[in-house]
Parts: C-alpha cells; sequence; structure tokens
C-alpha cells in the first residue's frame, strides 16, 4: 500500500478505538505476563494485551506519568506542563493490574522480578520498556548530580519546570546554550524542535537573547527544514557549531556556567545537557545489552536476541532503522504484544504494522515531519517507505502539521490512558 500521511496519522488514531473494543474471553491457565515501564511502548503492549484476555501485570515505578512527547511545546509557552500529566487509572479500568514499584532486578534464570519493597513477582513471558539512561562521561565536567545548574529534561521529569524557569529568568539579551547528543538517542529531532520552542519562548519576552547548540554530529534529522525555519522566524538569534567549529570537543563548568568547545569559552546564563544515551538501567543490568549500550532485538517480534523469554520495545532496543520515538514505540507495542499472543496460541493474533512519524513544533502554529513504515527484514526494521515535510511548504501545510501534531498526541495519550 502507498505511503500516505493520512494513512500514517490514521495508525495512530485507531489504536483508541482498538483497545476499547470488548476483550474476547480465554481459557484459564493462561501464563502470566508482566511489562515493565509505563510509557507509549510498555503501557500500550500491556493493554493490547489485556483487550485479549491475557493476565497482564504492568510495573511502573511512578504513580503518574510524564509525557516527553510533544512537551518541547511547553518550554515554547504552547502548553502548560499539565497537559503532560497523566495516571494509570485508565489501564486498570481495561483489565491491566498496575503495580507502582520500582524493579531493582530481575533474575531471569528464575524468570522472577525483584522489587524495591522486597517483594517479588513471577513471570513467564516479560516485556521490558525500560526507555533511556545516560552514558556516564559523555559530557566532559558533567554528570547528573550538575543538573541542578545544567539540566537535561530529558526525560520529562521536574527538571522541564525548572529549564522552562531558568529560561524566564535569564538577563536580559543573555544567552542560552543546548549541548546535543550524539547518535543514537531518544527522538532524533527533538533537540532541534527545543531550540525552536525556546526561540518562540525568548522571541515575545527577551529578543535580543542569543542561542548557540553545540553539536557533535555533522548533520541532524530535518536540518534543512530547520535551519529555513530559523532564518525566517527567529532571524540572528540561533548559531549552531558543528564539529568544523569545536561542537565534538565540548567541557562544560557547571559552576561558571561555562562551556569550552575545542578551548574557546563560552559563559552561558543558561545551559541545557543532553547527553549521550543508552538502554535503561533495568536492561543492561539484566544483561540484556551488547556492546553498543542498547538491547539487541529480533524485530520480527522484539524478542530478545539474549533471553528468549523477554521482549524489549521502544527507546532501549536496538531493532534497526527505526528512529527512537513515542510512535515507533506505539507500533512496537502492537508488533510485540501480537508476536507474544501467537507465541501463546491464540487465533488472529494479526503481526501489526511498523511504522513512524515525529512531528516537531517550530512555532505555535507552524510544524515539521518526518516518517515513513518499516518491515522486520533478517531480524532488523528496515525502512520500506518514508516522507518528510517539503522545504517549500508555506503556512497553510504548516499549519496543517501541528495541528496534525496535536490530534496525533491526543490520540496517542488516549489510547495510553483513556
Amino acid at each position: 500500500m502507498p505511503i500516505t500521511r493520512r494513512r500514517l496519522l490514521g495508525q495512530a488514531l485507531t489504536t483508541a478505538a482498538l483497545l476499547k473494543t470488548a476483550a474476547p474471553s480465554l481459557a484459564k491457565g493462561e501464563p502470566q505476563v508482566v511489562v515493565v515501564g509505563g510509557g507509549a511502548g510498555g503501557l500500550l503492549a500491556a493493554r493490547h494485551l489485556a483487550r485479549a484476555g491475557v493476565a497482564v501485570t504492568l510495573i511502573e515505578q511512578n504513580p503518574r506519568y510524564t509525557a516527553c512527547f510533544l512537551s518541547n511545546a511547553a518550554l515554547g509557552g504552547l502548553r502548560p506542563l499539565s497537559d503532560f500529566e497523566f495516571g494509570y487509572q485508565g489501564a486498570e479500568r481495561a483489565g491491566v493490574r498496575v503495580v507502582i514499584a520500582k524493579v531493582s532486578g530481575i533474575d531471569r534464570e528464575a524468570r522472577r522480578l525483584h522489587l524495591s519493597d522486597g517483594s517479588r513477582i513471577a513471570y513467564d513471558r516479560l516485556i521490558l520498556s525500560p526507555g533511556i539512561a545516560f552514558v556516564e562521561g559523555s559530557v566532559p565536567g558533567w554528570s547528573e548530580s550538575d543538573s541542578a545548574r545544567m539540566p537535561h529534561a530529558w526525560k520529562a521529569e521536574p527538571e522541564l519546570a525548572r529549564l522552562i524557569a531558568q529560561i524566564d529568568a535569564m538577563p536580559e539579551g543573555g544567552t542560552f546554550g543546548l549541548i546535543a547528543p550524539p547518535a543514537p538517542y531518544r527522538c532524533p529531532p527533538g533537540p532541534y524542535e527545543r531550540v525552536s520552542m525556546v526561540a518562540h519562548r525568548l522571541t515575545r519576552q527577551n529578543p535580543r537573547a542569543k542561542i548557540i547548540i553545540f553539536d557533535p554530529k555533522e548533520n541532524y534529522s530535518k536540518q534543512t527544514l530547520f535551519e529555513n525555519a530559523w532564518e525566517r522566524l527567529y532571524p540572528g538569534m540561533i548559531e549552531r557549531l558543528d564539529p568544523l567549529m569545536g561542537g565534538d570537543l565540548i567541557e562544560v563548568r557547571p559552576r561558571s556556567m561555562e562551556v569550552l568547545a575545542d578551548g574557546e569559552g563560552f559563559v552561558l546564563d543558561v545551559c541545557n545537557v543532553i547527553p549521550a544515551q543508552r538502554a535503561g538501567d533495568l536492561a543492561s543490568e539484566a544483561g540484556l545489552c551488547d556492546e553498543s549500550g542498547w538491547a539487541p532485538v529480533d524485530a520480527a517480534g522484539f524478542t530478545s536476541r539474549i533471553d528468549p523469554n523477554i521482549r524489549v520495545i521502544g527507546d532501549a532496543a536496538a531493532q534497526g532503522a527505526m528512529p527512537k520515538s513515542a510512535f515507533a514505540a506505539s507500533t512496537q507495542a502492537l508488533v510485540a504484544a501480537q508476536s507474544l499472543l501467537a507465541e501463546l496460541g491464540h487465533q488472529g493474533a494479526g503481526a501489526g504494522q511498523l511504522a513512524n512519524i515525529c512531528y516537531s513544533l517550530i512555532a505555535p502554529d507552524e510544524g515539521l515531519k518526518v516518517g515513513g513504515d518499516y518491515e522486520a527484514q533478517a531480524g532488523a526494521t528496515v525502512s520500506v517507505r518514508n516522507f518528510i515535510s517539503d522545504p517549500s511548504e508555506g503556512p497553510e501545510a504548516l499549519g496543517a502539521t501541528a495541528a496534525e501534531a496535536a490530534a496525533w498526541y491526543q490520540a496517542l495519550t488516549g489510547a495510553m490512558f483513556g
């Protein structure tokens, strides 16, 4: 089927309707399935399984979820932070047993999870969606203990509010710095959408302020689209230092709010440090990661290549060509759930469709997107069709994409938490 933007958005919009349909009854004695991680991947996998009548337990350490996706809109002042906060009551109503606890370890041989409160939960099949962790020392001079002064705000934790407060407290004509991560990392266009939203906020309240991007990559997702937009919307405000300009040779000094790029010093008023990333700690501590720092899986069903009783989905998975995004995780959730159902002998489980769209806001009523369809070939995801916003798009098309992003967000969060 030829790819269309309407069809890809439709895949997200129909997920909510799919999860509202009645669950079929199944025979007793089904294996116990546990899902760890209540984000777009884990929560949707749990809900798909519950809909099929599987006894499924979701373990999530936070009683409330704060969405990373689209949260840069809060930095731009387009949405309040409360728009990104959700509870798990909807999942419980859908038949998912929700346990709020931190998993402190996985005994893979005994198929047992150890929780931080000392309790244990056995599983027959396990789906992990542990998200990301940061590579220690990847930004010389910075550690997570420095987040109060130089926040990462890359896990949608309270740091997002801290970063907003720091931006609002910048002196007139001050400088905001963003240290971009090397690939691969969560949400490839995310740092550059963030720059766009910070620029929008500063244009309204501190128009003489400057933004410097310290970037270790030669190029990045939607680069031409972003840079054309910055020139048009925020002329003279944004400067990017790529590897030719020292962007790959960074050292930070949190106490003095300095960044050194190949020895040249920059004094900043706000510095957003986004370090290099790897699979979440739970995956690495369970021995499910390889030397890349990510968890290798067979993309046909997202089964771990290290432990066949475990599936890994979302940002933590080393699955091939799919980017690490919420949209991608949501389709991986269905593929993994359908694969698990087929493995358990359920009829009509289906295969699911792997797809992705990355939306990026550049202004309140303007958006960009890149997306495509993916297939599992020889155990890895490969891109089979793709599209990207056209650089010649005018206000109407850019506005339609921004509206589409809002509709997708509403649909996805509705499917997860409704």
